[in-house]
């Protein structure tokens, strides 16, 4: 008697949430892989990603995120000092010509993971030094910034791509809500 209103309760919540619904078996393909890809494709289905498979884990560090792995590779030319990706930060050591008195600090700070143009920020600082060793350290503002952080953005792009390839080929096609590849 005390299990009556529990059950109708558990039968009137379950029947309100649509299980059955009328289809045209037209329509719906036979094969449960073809069923699964066709509502994948329209947006309806999700993917527990590697669920009962064994593996290692999934680490989402610095070598997982392309906007880091640009800005490693497109300043690969210099000595960094500092590489703190909790931080969010890269400096490089000061650096130029043997010849020249004057060398430069390259700066990224990283605003964001995601890449879009606002998601770095680029500063250059230059340091002249005289034969007496008085230096003089001065942030410069140029182009150079600006082609840094478009170098670095394009690559970031171009690893993203590359990295959704390799997912898919590892483990098939699936839908990224908002993008097209």
């Amino acid at each position: 008697m005390k299990n009556i209103p529990i059950f109708l309760t558990l039968l009137i919540l379950i029947s309100s949430c649509g299980i059955y619904k009328k289809t045209d078996a037209r329509k719906v393909p036979v094969n449960a892989d073809e069923r699964v890809a066709k509502n994948m494709n329209e947006g309806r289905g999700f993917k527990l990603g590697n669920l009962g498979k064994s593996s290692g884990g999934d680490f989402l560090f610095a070598s997982s995120n392309p906007l880091w792995r640009a800005s490693l590779e497109k300043l690969n030319f210099t000595p960094l000092g500092v590489a703190d990706y909790g931080g969010g930060i890269i400096i490089t050591e000061w650096f130029g010509d043997k010849s020249s008195k004057d060398q430069i600090k390259i700066t990224v700070r990283f605003l964001t993971n995601e890449i879009r143009s606002d998601a770095i920020d680029i500063t250059i600082h230059k340091k002249n030094c005289d034969n007496l060793n008085n230096c003089s350290i001065d942030v410069i503002q140029n182009s150079t910034n600006n082609e840094i952080k478009i170098a670095i953005l394009k690559r970031a792009s171009e690893l993203y791509t590359q990295d959704i390839q390799k997912k898919r080929e590892e483990e098939g096609d699936y839908k990224i809500p908002g993008k097209k590849f």
